[in-house]
């Protein structure tokens, strides 16, 4: 029987707060989940893929990022670049503590995160992007469009799923940093793209550059041999569904079982 482990481990601004799905017998390899922006790690739809690729034999770690969920650490301090270091320290702490992640999954911003650290995790063979955006500077522009204060004085405050947060203008100047769009094109390793046509919060074109539809010659990376990104990723459409996959019970099924398949046949 699947079971459910809460755990807490080192990251660069505190204590992160995480949870091990783990499987009844063998497990295949282990997968890390990185949730969306100003989400948690017990987000419905992370709970129930989570659990759902476990009872496939995955074990799984979902975690919060710094100053969300259970993990300590100030929202408003934190940024994509500590998403990216939270994550890096989540694996770190699977590979002492049990087995470096295999896969990393991503929902949303935590999509985004983890298609930017893949390459950067040896022991990672594939990223799965869950309505994932393809650039992070279109969230500094939402972000400033809902509060101009955030530019103009340096913090404000925003409302996104009915919560208020502060945020301050260090989150968005880092944000506008990144080339999320150039990462993913160099990007060595296989790329499963969940995304639906009708997802008002992060548009469906955000799909087509993150399973590499749009890679020219020149953006492959030709000072490796691996040919696995020489091709386009998997894109699979969710035709009605919202952007926290909550509006269609069909929808979690099917992305476990592909994710399921997925992920076996890359190992």
């Amino acid at each position: 029987m699947r079971k459910s482990h809460r755990v807490y481990f080192p990251g660069r601004r505190g204590k992160l707060a995480g949870i091990l799905e783990t499987p009844p017998g063998h497990v295949h390899g282990w997968i890390l989940f990185s949730h969306c922006f100003t989400c948690n790690k017990d987000l419905k739809a992370i709970v129930r893929i989570s659990r759902g690729l476990a009872d496939c034999n995955w074990g799984v770690l979902r975690y919060d990022f710094s100053g969300l969920g259970g993990s300590e650490g100030v929202f408003s301090e934190t940024n994509f670049s500590t998403n990216c270091e939270d994550l890096l320290s989540a694996a770190n702490f699977l590979s002492s503590e049990f087995h470096a992640p295999r896969f990393l999954i991503g929902h949303s911003f935590g999509g985004a995160a983890s298609l930017a650290m893949a390459d950067q995790i040896p022991s990672v063979s594939g990223v799965i992007a869950l309505a994932a955006p393809s650039d992070t500077q279109h969230l500094a522009d939402l972000l400033l469009k809902m509060d101009p204060a955030i530019g103009e004085k340096g913090i404000g405050t925003v409302n996104i799923g009915g919560q208020k947060h502060e945020i301050q203008r260090q989150m968005v100047d880092d944000f506008r940093k990144h080339d999320l769009r150039k990462a993913v094109a160099r990007l060595q390793k296989p790329v499963l793209v969940f995304h639906s046509p009708d997802d008002e919060t992060v548009g469906f074109h955000h799909a087509i550059f993150n399973a590499g539809y749009h890679r020219t010659p020149e953006m492959i990376d030709t000072r490796t041999s691996d040919t696995r990104r020489s091709f386009p990723g998997t894109l699979v459409a969710l035709p009605g569904s919202n952007h926290l996959l909550t509006n269609s019970e069909r929808d979690i099924p099917m992305i476990v079982a592909i994710a399921n398949a997925w992920c076996t046949r890359l190992i």
